[in-house]
């Protein structure tokens, strides 16, 4: 075999290589995105107020996710929520709180992007029939240890 021609299917064969290999890597990349565990993000306080910190515990089952936000409530007490509709596709994670106020009830949507530690996205909420959106940033707290 002349040296052009091994050159050219030593190429061709990297090239296969290389382009059978991307899908897996993406399978890969998709499949080590875990939200499960216990993060937390802060928002501005109402009236200027102190920041509010709240928690988000996740779990997951097949495509299925579920959990509880814990929030601090307008009197101090802390509100535990569960979460519903919750998914992870792609890397995209998406879920619903719904809380109630004196007979009144509200709906947060919750899209965000997964990496590593942390989750970046918005939160949709339709009040008084207008909709508003604010940014969402929540990182993974540490595992406790055992």
């Amino acid at each position: 075999m002349k040296n052009g021609t091994w050159t050219r299917m030593t190429l061709t064969l990297g090239l296969w290589l290389l382009a059978s290999a991307a899908p897996m890597a993406d399978e890969a990349k998709d499949s080590k995105i875990d939200p499960v565990g216990k993060w937390t993000w802060t928002m501005p306080g109402r009236n200027g107020g102190p920041e509010r910190k709240s928690t988000l515990d996740l779990k997951v089952d097949g495509a299925k996710v579920t959990g509880k936000i814990s929030s601090p409530g307008r009197d101090g007490q802390t509100t535990e929520t569960e979460i519903a509709d919750g998914k992870l596709k792609d890397g995209e994670l998406s879920f619903s709180v719904t809380r109630e106020w004196n007979g009144n009830k509200m709906t947060a949507k919750y899209n965000g992007k997964v990496a590593a530690d942390k989750i970046t996205g918005k939160i949709s909420i339709d009040r008084n029939g207008e909709a508003m959106t604010r940014d969402w940033e929540a990182k993974r707290e540490p595992a406790a240890a055992k």
